[in-house]
């Protein structure tokens, strides 16, 4: 169908006017409300159909503050948390910034929700399966491209699972975006694909709207009755002064504290550079040291085989000398005895000349 053949989703407002919905004011105003509870029991259903678990009827929401373990954690109170007709508990996180706490942030909750659903008498046997959805608003995991992970209890040889008390799921809203744009999502068959792109479709990060998301999904919602009723509830909540406000305050006080983190992390990256050249300057100045002290110990080594050979040398002419001392008393002793100076001259190998002069010297 041709696109101005169909009535447009959004009739009162701009799209650059709504709600991030990743701002976790706006996702628990939308999802959180019970005159919705029919798109968020179908959102619900998209999400958990990939683990096998019986699609879901009916809901009811509930409030629930979990006590901070560490002092600045003061109170939370989660996102959203929702009992399905099969009593299962259901608590969806959305995280628009990185703290670099999120999975032992959501070990943390799950335990919490799931120890307070055993109330007094209560055998352990009757506790509730607890299901954790965070949605992500950064990359998590480097080991992999999906954007949909999820997590049991597996025995690790053998990978058969301990209990579906416990499941966790993350998805990380920049891989799902990254995954469209390389067409390899296709939200049209993909009923979770439709749901995730609504709330990627407004990037208050980057200041940025898909068009592209906006368009496709409008034309999906013609015959998606809960897709169609979402945007238009996403638009009244969009409109409506007093929740606008609250957004807003709400996604100043997010982006402040993620302007914080950035900060942090920048310094904290280069008080690391720091220590890092700082190291390697230390490293650079011992071998330095050691490359002086081999050059020491080289020169040392020098002088020692200098004055070895010196002292050789020394030793070498000495005996040279003693040895020319004897030659020449053996042929004072030879001329005594009358032998003439060519004998002496082949029996000593002492010169002829110097032959004479011993022979001068005894005439004198």
């Amino acid at each position: 169908m041709h696109k101005n053949t169909r009535p447009e989703l959004l009739k009162r407002i701009a799209l650059e006017r709504l709600m991030d919905l990743k701002v976790d004011y706006a996702f628990k105003q939308l999802f959180g409300n019970e005159k919705n509870k029919t798109i968020t029991v179908v959102f619900l259903n998209a999400i958990l159909q990939k683990t096998g678990r019986k699609p879901i009827k009916d809901i009811s929401f509930t409030d629930i503050e979990i006590g901070g373990e560490y002092e600045e954690d003061k109170q939370s109170r989660l996102d959203l948390i929702v009992v399905t007709d099969d009593n299962e508990q259901i608590n969806v996180e959305v995280q628009f910034t990185n703290e670099h706490n999120m999975i032992k942030r959501s070990l943390f909750y799950w335990s919490r929700l799931y120890t307070l659903s055993q109330q007094k008498s209560m055998d352990y046997k009757e506790l509730r399966p607890v299901i954790t959805i965070n949605i992500l608003n950064f990359d998590l995991f480097s080991q992999t491209k999906h954007f949909h992970k999820t997590y049991h209890l597996y025995e690790d040889k053998d990978v058969f699972q301990l209990t579906d008390v416990m499941e966790i799921h993350f998805i990380e809203m920049g891989k799902l975006i990254k995954t469209w744009k390389n067409n390899e999502l296709n939200p049209w068959s993909d009923l979770l694909a439709r749901w995730l792109l609504m709330l990627g479709m407004v990037d208050q990060r980057n200041k940025k709207v898909y068009d592209e998301i906006y368009h496709e999904l409008e034309a999906i919602a013609v015959n998606d009755k809960t897709l169609r009723d979402a945007f238009h509830n996403w638009e009244e909540l969009s409109m409506t002064q007093e929740q606008r406000l609250a957004y807003e305050s709400r996604l100043k006080v997010i982006l402040d504290q993620e302007d914080r983190e950035n900060r942090k992390q920048e310094l904290e990256e280069l008080e690391k550079k720091a220590a890092e050249n700082q190291k390697k300057l230390t490293q650079l100045k011992q071998e330095v040291e050691q490359k002086e002290q081999e050059v020491e110990l080289k020169e040392q080594e020098v002088e020692l085989k200098e004055e070895e050979i010196n002292r050789k040398a020394q030793e070498t002419e000495r005996k040279n000398q003693r040895a020319e001392q004897r030659l020449e008393e053996t042929a004072r002793k030879l001329l005594d005895k009358g032998m003439d100076i060519k004998f002496i001259a082949e029996a000593t190998n002492l010169s002829w000349d110097k032959i004479v002069e011993i022979s001068k010297g005894l005439k004198e």
